[in-house]
């Protein structure tokens, strides 16, 4: 199953780099975020670290939307869909090999957001670095989980492309508000307090998710064939 979500993930990222609509939507809604809410900045003043940090995963949050309706519309733009359900592969390698590629490309679109966040918005990284590192892959494989599941509801007919942003929101809000706060411990120079309790949150938001995804993927991505 692994070698098949493999090549599903290598696919899809070569689409969706060569066509480049869901990448460049992605950080150029991303950068315009971040460039409006800088105009907010007071005359002379900064923006907080909190608010530095929700807006990094704002931008975070509607990029993921734009990479997954560009990645789940691969398959329905040629009726690849029924070809991939009626093949022996496991329905659960889509779900890996979409996840694997919209993480992929999260993180590209992030390394854009966070020099932006920096520069626009006055922050500065004080660290530690291994904490910021590791609230970003965990968020962003909480942030994959989510939206490689519901991510099949944008499929199928071009009026529920709408469901995938709006369902995916509030499933969202445990692991955006962690973010946020250990993002404002790495933007404040003060030391980092009970930052465990807050990745703990992060690890069972994506061992929960992560478990929902694999039972219900196959009903959700086949429930109209």
């Amino acid at each position: 199953m692994l070698k098949r979500a493999a090549a599903m993930a290598s696919k899809d990222l070569k689409l969706s780099v060569s066509g480049g609509q869901g990448l460049v939507q992605a950080m150029l809604l991303g950068l315009l975020l971040i460039f409006m809410f800088s105009l907010s900045k007071p005359l002379g003043g900064q923006i907080s670290a909190q608010a530095a940090g929700a807006i990094f995963w704002l931008a975070s949050a509607f990029g993921l939307v734009l990479v997954f309706n560009d990645l789940f519309a691969i398959e329905e733009a040629n009726g690849a869909r029924i070809g991939i359900l009626s093949s022996p592969a496991p329905v659960h390698s889509v779900w890996l090999g979409k996840g694997f590629a919209g993480l992929s490309l999260l993180l590209v679109s992030q390394l854009v957001f966070l020099p932006a966040t920096v520069a626009f918005l006055g922050q500065t990284i004080h660290g530690p670095w291994w904490l910021l590192v590791a609230t970003l892959v965990c968020a962003d494989i909480g942030l994959v989980v989510i939206g490689a599941l519901l991510g099949a509801l944008s499929q199928g007919q071009a009026a529920r492309e709408s469901l995938l942003s709006v369902i995916v929101f509030p499933l969202l809000l445990p692991v955006l508000l962690a973010g946020i706060t250990l993002f404002s411990m790495c933007f404040s120079p003060e030391v980092a307090e009970d930052y465990d309790k807050w990745l703990g949150l992060i690890f069972a938001f994506d061992c929960l998710f992560a478990g929902a995804g694999l039972f219900l993927f196959p009903f959700v991505y086949s429930g109209e064939e």
